[in-house]
């Protein structure tokens, strides 16, 4: 079996199983994710036809990841973050991603050629990557440290789950370094990074796995911040429960991304 960490580094993704503090907490934040589906607040986060509730920022948690009073956010993937990449920082509120039957369906204002694409390629893309301006161009912004995934319910392995291009984060990483080559850090967030970024997404899909990742409560993955991720349709007769799919999702930004974010950490 592939030690966790060398997994991480070459596939660029990891699963834990079965945590009881994981399994805890998901319990906990399941309440609250239910919750956020219900709360005025949230009600731009349906989108798809209402068969996806996004959920940006809907986790009403600390910085520690705890939940009014219940248990901090702790167990296998905080041990391993902090044993192979580094202090897990300040948490932002997590996202309470629910996918719901029927999904995907147009999102407002999607045209024939984004909408096929999202059926077709899963939306593919790298979080912290940008589209600005009318001509669809592309910029770095809100890079991540990395991005935690913890299954708050359980559904079917067809139902909506996460895509990944097992090792695009290397194929990435060369892409972005070569595009801001000669530029100074100070400036990579000004630079545009379409065409690099188009042809790198092209290479992984001629030559990385596409993998899907289930799990259930009380397991989570850890996937590298620079892989090529989505979301896959939803198998006709995928099972969830009425609050859809429901992952809770921590991306947190980096501080100083141009130092970190072409790392191989």
């Amino acid at each position: 079996m592939q030690d966790p960490f060398a997994q991480y580094q070459d596939r660029g993704w990891v699963r834990f199983g079965h945590d009881p503090q994981v399994a805890a907490w998901a319990a906990d934040a399941l309440t609250h994710g239910v919750a956020a589906l219900d709360d005025p607040a949230c009600a731009e986060w349906f989108q798809c036809e209402r068969t996806w509730f996004i959920g940006v920022d809907a986790l009403p948690n600390d910085a520690a990841g705890r939940l009014s009073g219940g248990p901090p956010l702790s167990g296998a993937p905080v041990d391993f973050i902090t044993r192979h990449i580094g202090p897990v920082p300040e948490l932002h509120r997590a996202q309470v991603s629910s996918v719901f039957p029927g999904y995907p369906r147009p999102r407002p204002g999607e045209g024939e050629a984004a909408f096929r694409y999202r059926v077709k390629r899963d939306a593919a893309h790298v979080d912290g990557v940008k589209i600005y301006g009318v001509h669809r161009r592309r910029k770095v912004e809100e890079p991540h440290a990395w991005v935690l995934g913890i299954p708050l319910n359980e559904s079917s392995p067809d139902a909506a789950p996460l895509v990944i291009w097992e090792g695009s984060h290397r194929i990435m990483r060369r892409a972005f370094a070569a595009a801001f080559e000669g530029v100074a850090q100070a400036d990579w967030a000004d630079v545009d990074v379409t065409g690099a970024y188009t042809a790198a997404r092209a290479e992984v899909f001629e030559t990385c796995p596409r993998i899907t990742v289930h799990a259930k409560p009380g397991e989570s993955y850890l996937m590298h911040r620079l892989c090529l991720h989505g979301v896959a349709p939803c198998g006709e007769g995928a099972y969830a429960p009425e609050e859809g799919r429901m992952i809770a999702y921590f991306r947190p930004e980096l501080a100083d991304w141009t130092n970190g974010w072409l790392a191989e950490g």
